[in-house]
C-alpha cells in the first residue's frame, strides 16, 4: 500500500453514520462501519454510536470518521475544508448539488478572478467543503 492522506471526520453529535451515508449517496463506493458495541464497549449508550468508518469510492477518494467517546471534544468543520478539485465539470458540479442539499453555500459555485470555477459550502453535518473546477467556462 502506498501512503494515503485521508480526511477523517468527529461527528460530536453522534450521527456519523447518517454522514457517511450520505457522502455514499454522492461520491458511490464501499462503506465500512465499526460500533463501539463490536469492540466490547459496556456502555449501552455507546454501542451503537460508530467508533470506525471508512468510505472508499471507486474513483479513489476516501474518507474517514466517528462518533467520538465521551471524553474527547470535536468541534466539526472548525478549522478544515475538504477541497474537491479538477477538470470533471460535470463530476465536480454534481457533488456540489449533493453536498449543498440542506446546506449553507457561502460561496456561490461561479467563475472567479483566476478563471476557474469556484464555490464553498458547509453540508448539512457541519463539515466545510471547497469545489474548484480548473479551466471551467462560465
Amino acid at each position: 500500500m502506498t501512503v494515503r492522506l485521508n480526511p477523517y471526520i468527529g461527528f460530536p453529535d453522534g450521527n456519523a453514520r447518517q454522514a457517511m451515508e450520505f457522502y455514499q449517496s454522492v461520491f458511490g463506493g464501499k462503506l465500512d462501519v465499526s460500533t463501539f458495541g463490536e469492540f466490547g464497549a459496556p456502555d449501552a449508550a455507546l454501542a451503537d454510536k460508530v467508533m470506525h468508518a471508512m468510505l472508499v469510492a471507486e474513483n479513489g477518494f476516501t474518507l474517514m470518521a466517528s462518533d467520538p467517546p465521551p471524553g474527547m471534544d470535536v468541534t466539526p468543520g472548525s478549522a478544515i475544508s475538504i477541497s474537491l478539485s479538477g477538470d470533471e465539470a460535470e463530476q465536480l458540479h454534481g457533488y456540489w448539488d449533493a453536498l449543498a442539499e440542506g446546506g449553507t453555500v457561502s460561496v456561490p459555485l461561479e467563475k472567479q478572478m483566476w478563471g476557474d470555477e469556484f464555490g464553498a459550502l458547509k453540508d448539512r453535518f457541519g463539515v466545510e467543503w471547497m469545489v474548484n473546477i480548473a479551466g471551467a467556462a462560465g
